[in-house]
C-alpha cells in the first residue's frame, strides 16, 4: 500500500498515512482538526527495457544508436558494400 505525506494548512504539522488506493484523503488534522492537504513529490519510478525514450540511461547494449552512426559513417564515406547482382545501366 503506498504512503501519503499530509501536511495542515493551519497548523503545519506534516505526517505521512499508508492508505490504500481506494481510501478517501484524509482531511482533518490529528493535531489541531485543520484542513489537510495532500503532498506531492517525486516518485521512484524506474522504467527500464527497450524503447521507452531515446534518452534512455541505458549504455550502448541497446544497438540502435550505435548501427545508426556506423551506416551514416559508411553512407559518407563511400565504403557502403555494392549491391550483389546489379546489371549495369547506360545512363
Amino acid at each position: 500500500m503506498p504512503t501519503y505525506s499530509y501536511v495542515c494548512t493551519t497548523c503545519g504539522h506534516r505526517f505521512d498515512a499508508v492508505q490504500a488506493f481506494s481510501d478517501a484523503a484524509l482531511t482533518d488534522c490529528p493535531e489541531c482538526q485543520g484542513r489537510l492537504r495532500k503532498e506531492y513529490g517525486s516518485i521512484g519510478v524506474t522504467f527500464n527495457g527497450s524503447g521507452f525514450y531515446r534518452t534512455d540511461s541505458r549504455g550502448g547494449t541497446g544497438g540502435s544508436t550505435s548501427d545508426s552512426a556506423s551506416s551514416k559513417s559508411d553512407s559518407t564515406t563511400g565504403t557502403a558494400p555494392a549491391p550483389a547482382s546489379t546489371p549495369a545501366s547506360s545512363s
